[in-house]
């Protein structure tokens, strides 16, 4: 399956993407991506969905990282903070631009849910016309699901990775979270506090891979790009 830059309305995004600019109201989490529910979410849920906050400075370490993600809300200091939109979703297909590329401990989190019928929906990493991650969530490939991922460089793809912890995160129909966290050698996936996979860099140049790119068949909820200290 191929999937390329497709444009949308969407303008310069850099930093809290969310739905609701109301002030927060913190609670303390059992735990961070550990869970039997998805963690709640940094910024209100779709209307149709109750409302989730999340006290991050209380919960354990994200994905082995060496400190908590108390800090989640600070931007990268290259990073404008991206101001509030309301509504009742984001637009797909969307993009947001990074201006200054991605970077190690930079985490973006997509709250969103899959549409009922759902065949596939994709997140990628983009520098130019080059697809540096590629991540294809396939609801029916011959009767099986798979979680795909994939470089595209010059027109040609890589090595498909397929293998998963836990198998497959998703449902038809289902809200979800998904954490991104990108360290300066790989990307680090969890879905539903729970760790899905890891995908090394093979586009080294980070500061090159410029936008977020997600397609088909989900509806977003909110996108987040934070910092973890």
């Amino acid at each position: 399956m191929v999937s390329g830059p497709v444009r949308s309305n969407q303008g310069v995004l850099s930093g809290r993407h969310s739905l609701d600019n109301s002030p927060p109201n913190p609670r303390p989490c059992p735990a961070f991506l550990g869970s039997p529910a998805p963690p709640a979410g940094l910024v209100h849920n779709h209307p149709n969905q109750p409302q989730l906050r999340l006290n991050l400075s209380q919960c354990p370490v994200f994905l082995g990282s060496p400190t908590p993600p108390a800090g989640l809300g600070n931007s990268h200091p290259n990073q404008p903070q991206l101001q509030p939109k309301t509504g009742t979703g984001l637009s797909v297909p969307y993009n947001q631009n990074l201006q200054r590329g991605i970077y190690d401990k930079m985490m973006i989190t997509i709250m969103g849910r899959v549409k009922p019928n759902a065949k596939q929906f994709t997140v990628n990493f983009l520098r130019g016309k080059d697809i540096a991650f590629h991540l294809n969530s396939r609801f029916n490939e011959g009767g099986k699901q798979a979680v795909v991922r994939n470089t595209k460089v010059g027109e040609h793809w890589g090595k498909e990775e397929r293998h998963t912890q836990g198998g497959f995160p998703f449902m038809a129909g289902q809200s979800f979270e998904m954490k991104i966290l990108v360290t300066s050698g790989e990307f680090k996936v969890a879905v539903n506090g729970a760790q899905l996979f890891e995908f090394k860099h093979r586009v080294r140049e980070l500061n090159q891979i410029d936008r977020i790119n997600i397609l088909y068949d989900v509806i977003l909820i909110s996108i987040n790009v934070d910092t973890i200290p």
